[in-house]
């Protein structure tokens, strides 16, 4: 079976609280280590009501606090809204705590507007200009090589498993040329998949972190005992994606029956897009879905992402998920 992960926004539910949030988060952590799931990620978002994984590497102390075997990691950090300096401490930290359980995925976009730039005091455009000096910088930090002027303690030396993600081919040749394993972000922007996952394994440049190119997709899924109750359950996601490309984001709203059908034809072509990775439904089909995906990508590991309102579904879809590929 293919080795899966999850990907995590730490969702507030409507007329839920910030403490419900974390304590749903440390339950599916929890229930990926038990079930087997190779990493456990955490997204950074600021300025949202419905996302409270901002602070990220403090959330991924809590669950690593929470967990004992289950890799945990930012999928990802957004390194224009920070300084190499700081995450390396921030990492190196989590790597003391957490020896041998601690992924670094790195993006590059901003993802802020003015208001945000102002807030944290950076020209986030420009920072993002500079992001492969920034990704090499912070490399150096950890691993010493090249030796730099200044160390980061915690930080030098830390043993932390370092990811470039994108959706487009930026990040996969910046992957390509540093020799680090690649997650591509499909679940929510899939246009550019094929094209990033073959510029990233034909210009690959062996590191000494990594000799051959590795490769994490994202897929939105979403496994229930019938299709009806996961399409259902996934009605939660869909209007949390909408309104956040119409700018009204906000709190996760409960399921809705019916919601996809309900939308105008240019809303369901964008999800029909999307479906190209995405599994939602019953076990075989999700298993079905997967499958597809994994044989069309050759990906070395898929890491699924999706939220729901309830929060015991979610972990019930990531129990059916692993049963379905078993099976």
């Amino acid at each position: 079976m293919i080795p899966l992960s999850v990907l995590d926004l730490v969702p507030v539910r409507e007329g839920g609280t910030l403490e419900q949030a974390f304590a749903a988060s440390v339950a599916l952590a929890q229930a990926a280590e038990r079930l087997g799931y190779r990493r456990f990620w955490v997204a950074e978002h600021h300025a949202m009501d419905g996302i409270a994984g901002g602070a990220t590497s403090v959330v991924l102390a809590h669950l690593g606090n929470a967990t004992s075997t289950i890799r945990i990691g930012s999928g990802g950090i957004m390194l224009p809204n920070h300084t190499p300096f700081q995450i390396a401490e921030q990492f190196g930290t989590l790597a003391a705590l957490f020896p041998g359980r601690i992924d670094l995925g790195l993006g590059r976009a901003p993802g802020a507007g003015p208001e945000l730039q102002r807030a944290l005091r950076k020209d986030l455009h420009r920072a993002a200009e500079m992001f492969p000096q920034d990704v090499a910088e912070l490399r150096a930090l950890l691993t010493g090589e090249p030796e730099l002027a200044i160390r980061a303690t915690p930080g030098l030396g830390a043993q932390v498993e370092m990811w470039m993600l994108g959706s487009s081919l930026f990040g996969a040749q910046l992957a390509a040329i540093m020799g680090l394993p690649y997650a591509f972000a499909a679940h929510f922007a899939p246009d550019h998949l094929d094209a990033a996952l073959a510029l990233y394994r034909r210009e690959f440049k062996p590191s000494a972190a990594l000799e051959q190119p590795h490769v994490m997709v994202a897929m939105g899924v979403l496994c229930a005992e019938t299709d009806a109750e996961a399409e259902l359950l996934s009605s939660s996601q869909a209007q949390s994606f909408v309104r956040l490309r119409t700018g009204q984001p906000g709190k996760l709203p409960p399921p809705v029956p019916g919601y996809r059908e309900s939308l105008p034809a240019p809303a369901q072509a964008m999800f029909a897009h999307l479906g190209q990775a995405s599994a939602i439904g019953a076990p075989a089909n999700v298993r079905e879905a997967i499958g597809r995906f994994v044989e069309r990508t050759g990906a070395d590991e898929i890491i699924v992402s999706g939220s729901t309102f309830d929060p015991e579904a979610r972990i019930r879809s990531l129990e059916l998920t692993v049963e379905a590929l078993a099976g």
